[in-house]
């Protein structure tokens, strides 16, 4: 039995061979305890700073890119004490042999693992804050987590972008590279001028905050609710429940009128009535509106109620006033019972419409 396992086949005795199986194996069988024993572990430290986050949140984060991290660095490890075939390395490309080309991909995937797990580590960083965050009832940290998340993931594919590059082609390349950004920063600079002002203008949107995740907001043409704030642009889900993208920079140099930071809404109505009513039942008419809008509780005081014009054919009554009423149900709602208020005043005092004009104007 032992002079069959120390029987050399491809430059390695099969006890060697077996050896690995063996690992690999009972690694592939204990990676799952071992990963949840290390994030338990992890998530025992991690309970102190974030009380609110589950144990069952942590561990979906961080399994998987722990078992696939364990799986290849226990491969790693034990191949390392098997010898290469001579009769495998074989010349592939323009010199590079098969031992190169394998031992540069296991590298690729190593350094593939450990960008998944850096990833996994920001989702829940992220994830950890925005615990606090909800406790405060204020959006802001939220578009604040959001943003610097998919900031801090573009710096780690940065870094991973150049570890390839160095796994591929040598250190060498990688100081070419850096070095040639020195001389071509300017041109690099003014080839991305419009990426940079935007990346620019997100961080101006978050310390002015000139608005937030989830206000409305009316930009030019566009008019919604904020849904996202990213490093280049920001979405607007509008009215007619569209998606629309405005560069951050748009969102800082455009008038941007923010309407859910309006504190009323005012609305201007404009009657015009028949010019043949007589004075009396104007004078009625108006004083009887006055009286309306001062049982209104929703009304503010400060209304106007005048007779603001006239011609040959109509009296122009102008109705000002403004509501704390923010919401557009409830507004529209109590527009609705002035409105009605409005017509059985002109029905009891006997005055005809010649023709009706409302103008709404919010503040």
């Amino acid at each position: 039995m032992n002079n069959m396992l120390d029987k050399v086949i491809l430059g390695n005795p099969i006890q060697n061979y077996f050896i690995l199986a063996f690992v690999l194996l009972f690694v592939s069988m204990i990676k799952r305890y071992l990963s949840q024993w290390l994030a338990n572990l992890l998530f025992k430290e991690v309970r102190k700073w974030a009380p609110d986050i589950g144990e069952q949140e942590f561990s979906h984060l961080l399994l998987r890119p722990l078992e696939y991290f364990f799986l290849l660095v226990a491969f790693m490890l034990t191949i390392d004490h098997l010898n290469f075939p001579p009769e495998l390395n074989i010349t592939i490309y323009n010199g590079f042999s098969l031992k190169a080309v394998l031992s540069t991909m296991l590298e690729l995937a190593l350094s593939v693992s450990i960008i998944w797990i850096i990833l996994r580590v920001i989702d829940f960083v992220s994830l950890m804050i925005s615990k606090s965050a909800d406790l405060l009832h204020d959006k802001t940290d939220n578009q604040f987590i959001v943003f610097f998340r998919d900031f801090f993931k573009a710096i780690v594919f940065i870094f991973g972008a150049i570890a390839f590059i160095r796994i591929l082609f040598g250190a060498v390349l990688v100081n070419k590279i850096i070095a040639g950004l020195g001389i071509g920063a300017a041109a690099l600079a003014l080839a991305a001028k419009e990426s940079i002002e935007n990346l620019i203008c997100s961080f101006i949107i978050f310390f002015d905050k000139p608005f937030r995740v989830g206000d409305t907001v009316k930009v030019d043409a566009y008019q919604g609710a904020v849904e996202k704030i990213g490093l280049r642009s920001t979405r607007i889900r509008t009215q007619d429940k569209t998606f629309v993208t405005v560069p951050n920079k748009k969102m800082v140099d455009s008038i941007l009128d923010n309407i859910s930071l309006r504190t009323q809404q005012r609305a201007v109505f404009r009657l015009e009535v028949a010019g043949d009513t007589p004075a009396d039942s104007l004078l009625k008419v108006l004083q009887d509106i006055k009286s309306l809008l001062k049982q209104q509780e929703k009304v503010a005081d400060g209304f106007i109620v005048n007779l603001h014009d006239f011609t040959k054919d109509t009296y122009v009554i102008q109705i000002i006033y403004l509501t704390n009423v923010i919401e557009s149900i409830p507004y529209n709602q109590l527009r609705s019972e002035l409105n009605l208020g409005f017509i059985n005043i002109l029905e009891k005092q006997g005055v005809k419409l010649s023709s009706t004009k409302v103008e709404i104007h919010e503040k």
